[in-house]
C-alpha cells in the first residue's frame, strides 16, 4: 500500500489528463502580486502563522509543513533522491498558491461536485490500489490521516479537473491539416538511417573457414529449413536454441532496438521491404547463412508500426447486497485454487459463473491493443505471463480474475497511427495552453508572500 499523498494523485491520472494538467507541476513564472488588496485574512490557529495569501484565502505554515512531510514519504517510498527541505517548501507552497488560485475560480464560476461523485473517486483510488473501500479506510486510518479531508482532498481534485475541462480542454483543438502536415515531416526524416529505430532478431548457421561445396549446400539447406519453419508460425526464439551457431541464441538473436546505420548493411537490404513480424533467409555473409526476423521498425517522432497485442480470459463476479466484495474475491481465489490444482476448467467456470458478456465465450475477450482495457485491469494484464492466471482484482466493474493467453506483435493501422499523432499534438497544445492559462489566472489573483515572524 502507497502513502496518502499518492492515493489522491493515483485519483488525478484517473481523470484521463496529462500529469501536467493535473496541478502537479508548479508553473514556470508564476505572478505573485497584483494591485488591489485583499480583505483581511482569519481562520489561522494559534501558534501557526500565515505563509502566503491567496486573494482573502490564507496559507499556514502548518498546511505547507504537511504537504512537504506528505511528499518526503513519497520520494523515500519511491527510492527517490531526497531534494533540499527548503526546496521541497518552495515548490509545495507554488503549488498551493496555484491550486488555491484555481479552486476559487472553480468556485465562482458555480462548478460543483456531489457526494455520489466521491463516492466514486474513493472507489476509483480503492480499486487502483487493490483494495476495498472499507480497506482503504482502514489504512487511511493507519496513517493518521482524517477520512474526510481525504474525501475534501478528492472533492478538490474533481473540482480542478472540470475547471481545467472547462477553461483548457474545450479550446485545444488538432485540425486534419495538422496530423498530415506532422507525418509528411516526419516520413521525410525517416530517410535518415539515424533517424530510424530497428529490433531484429536472428538465427546465424555458421559455415567453417574452407568448408567445401557440398557442406555449404548442407549449411544452406539447414538454414532454409529453419526458414521455413519460422514462415510457418513456429516461435522464432525457440528455432534460434534449436539451430542457431551466435553467441546470442541465450536471448532468442535478439541484437537490440538501435538506429538503423548501426546495423549491417547486409542485413538492412534484406529487410528493407520487410513488415515487422517477417521473417528472411537464408542471407550469406562471412560468418554463414543468416535467417533474420523484423521485430519493430520505429521512426522518431512517429507511432510505432507495430502494437503488441494481448489474449486474455477473464472471470468477473460483480459485487452485490446478495455477494460483497469480500465474498467476491474469496470465491475468485478459490477458483483460482482449483484451476492451478488442475481440479477446474477456467473456461468451464467462465461460463458457469462470470458475470460478464464474454460468459458464452468462455470469458475469452479476444485480442486486445493497449487502452482497450481500463487501466487496472490492462495493467495487472501486462504482467502476466501465457498460461499465467493473475490474483483477484477489482476494478471499476467488479472482481476480476484474469488469465493470459498468449501475445502478439500486430500492426497498427493506419488510422490508428493517426490517431495516435492527434492526441499526441494535442497534448503537446494542452501543455502549453494550460501553463498560459495558469499564468494567467495567477496574474489576476491576489498573491502576498509572507516571511516567518521573528
Amino acid at each position: 500500500m502507497t502513502c496518502y499523498r499518492y492515493l489522491v494523485l493515483t485519483l488525478t491520472a484517473m481523470a484521463c489528463l496529462p500529469a501536467w494538467s493535473q496541478g502537479l507541476r508548479a508553473p514556470a513564472t508564476p505572478a505573485t502580486s497584483a494591485p488591489l488588496a485583499p480583505p483581511p485574512v482569519t481562520g489561522v490557529q494559534a501558534g501557526d502563522y500565515i505563509v502566503a495569501v491567496v486573494n482573502a484565502e490564507p496559507i499556514t505554515n502548518q498546511q505547507v509543513r504537511v504537504e512537504v512531510e506528505r511528499v518526503r514519504r513519497q520520494l523515500a517510498a519511491q527510492r527517490r533522491p531526497l531534494p533540499e527541505a527548503r526546496e521541497i517548501a518552495k515548490q509545495v507552497l507554488d503549488q498551493m498558491i496555484s491550486e488555491r488560485v484555481q479552486l476559487q475560480l472553480a468556485r465562482e464560476q458555480g462548478i460543483k461536485v456531489d457526494e455520489p461523485s466521491i463516492d466514486q473517486a474513493e472507489q476509483s483510488v480503492a480499486s487502483q490500489n487493490q483494495l476495498s473501500v472499507t480497506q482503504l479506510r482502514q489504512q487511511l486510518q493507519r496513517e493518521g490521516i482524517d477520512l474526510q479531508r481525504f474525501r475534501d482532498q478528492l472533492r478538490d481534485q474533481l473540482l480542478l479537473t472540470r475547471l481545467r475541462e472547462r477553461e483548457v480542454e474545450a479550446r485545444v483543438r488538432v485540425s486534419d491539416a495538422e496530423v498530415e502536415q506532422y507525418l509528411t515531416e516526419q516520413q521525410e526524416r525517416s530517410a535518415d538511417p539515424a533517424n530510424q529505430q530497428i529490433q531484429m532478431a536472428h538465427l546465424l548457421v555458421a559455415v567453417p573457414e574452407g568448408a567445401g561445396e557440398q557442406q555449404v549446400a548442407e549449411l544452406e539447406a539447414k538454414a532454409q529449413r529453419a526458414l521455413q519453419r519460422a514462415r510457418a508460425g513456429e516461435d522464432f526464439a525457440t528455432l534460434v536454441r534449436e539451430f542457431s551457431d551466435a553467441a546470442d541464441r541465450a536471448n532468442g538473436g535478439q541484437l537490440g532496438l538501435r538506429t538503423a546505420d548501426r546495423y549491417p548493411p547486409l542485413f538492412l537490404e534484406a529487410t528493407r521491404t520487410l513488415a515487422p513480424g517477417g521473417v528472411v533467409g537464408p542471407v550469406r555473409s562471412g560468418a554463414g547463412f543468416h535467417v533474420i526476423k523484423l521485430l519493430e521498425r520505429r521512426v522518431s517522432g512517429l507511432p510505432p508500426a507495430t502494437v503488441t497485442q494481448s489474449h486474455a480470459r477473464h472471470i468477473l463476479l460483480v459485487p452485490s447486497t446478495q455477494l460483497s466484495e469480500a465474498q467476491a474475491r474469496d470465491k475468485l481465489n478459490d477458483f483460482r485454487r482449483r484451476i492451478v490444482a488442475g481440479e477446474a476448467d477456467f473456461a468451464t467456470l467462465a461460463r458457469q459463473q462470470s458475470q460478464d458478456g464474454s460468459a458464452s465465450q468462455g470469458g475469452d475477450l479476444g485480442w486486445a491493443t493497449p487502452g482497450m482495457f481500463v487501466p487496472e485491469f490492462e495493467r495487472v494484464m501486462d504482467q502476466l505471463a501465457p498460461g499465467e492466471i493473475s490474483q483477484p482484482l477489482i476494478s471499476r466493474f467488479g472482481v476480476h480474475l484474469i488469465q493470459l493467453l498468449e501475445r502478439r506483435n500486430a500492426p497498427l493501422s493506419a488510422r490508428d497511427q493517426r490517431a495516435l499523432v492527434r492526441n499526441m499534438l494535442r497534448e503537446k497544445k494542452y501543455e502549453e495552453a494550460y501553463g498560459n492559462w495558469v499564468r494567467d489566472t495567477r496574474a489576476r489573483a491576489y498573491v502576498e508572500l509572507r516571511e516567518a515572524p521573528q
